[in-house]
């Protein structure tokens, strides 16, 4: 994918690398401090190259990426993998995935509780009279 750029904003390029589902979120964690390199906080506009590592904060875990290749436009996760590097150590990794089996659980509810589905709102609002 070798692009032709020398430096691209660090939001773009988190974004465009889907570290980040929107732009805005990307913008936003390095307005607050959760994107740096070396232990300085980067602001949205910083141009980062290639070869920097990144210290990313993201949902309560340290997340570090090296810039492999630079990218503006957003594109799929198989070819956005190349672009960087995953240097985040095994031990944030695997409380990332512990937690991430944890929450993916909770989301499932049973069925009839929680909110009705269309079908039963229309069941209700018969039985109502409506």
């Amino acid at each position: 994918m070798a692009s032709t750029l020398t430096k691209v904003r660090v939001d773009k390029w988190l974004w465009s690398v889907r570290i980040f589902k929107t732009r805005t979120m990307a913008a936003n964690a390095c307005k607050t401090g959760k994107v740096k390199i070396d232990g300085v906080n980067l602001k949205p506009a910083y141009m980062v190259q290639r070869g920097e590592i990144l210290q990313v904060k993201k949902d309560g875990f340290n997340l570090a990426y090296k810039v492999v290749d630079l990218i503006e436009k957003r594109v799929s996760a198989t070819l956005a993998a190349p672009c960087y590097e995953n240097l985040t150590p095994e031990e944030e990794l695997n409380k990332f995935k512990n937690w991430y089996l944890v929450n993916k659980q909770t989301e499932i509810r049973d069925k009839g509780t929680g909110r009705p589905t269309k079908r039963d709102r229309r069941m209700i609002d018969k039985h109502k009279g409506q």
